[in-house]
């Protein structure tokens, strides 16, 4: 009964969401990246982020747009190729990235 509560009140917490949101290695990067862009494409991504790969990244944008944090656009042209955005929703994550830069700044030496 005591753990029914502390797991009900933990996952309607609006921190253990957000930080949920945070959890893989790379969705925090990703997001990250694409917040110093309009959109990117999958290759411009991988360059950003050389550690991931392809299936890695290609799963995780899927994973990102289904939580509606990213747009993806596919342009059917020759050749065709798709790009990717932050939502309003990801956009609203910029004032965490700045205050994440400062404390690291303060702290990482």
């Amino acid at each position: 009964m005591k753990n029914e509560k502390a797991v009900d009140e933990m996952t309607s917490c609006p921190i253990h969401k957000t930080l949920e949101l945070f959890q893989g290695k790379w969705n925090t990067w990703i997001l990250f990246e694409l917040s110093k862009k309009k959109s990117m494409r999958f290759g411009e991504l991988k360059k950003a982020i050389p550690e991931i790969s392809n299936t890695m990244l290609a799963s995780t944008l899927k994973n990102l747009e289904v939580k509606e944090l990213i747009n993806r656009m596919q342009f059917n042209e020759i050749p065709p190729h798709v790009e990717y955005s932050s939502t309003v929703a990801a956009k609203e994550l910029q004032p965490i990235f700045d205050a994440m830069y400062a404390w690291g700044e303060k702290h990482i030496k």
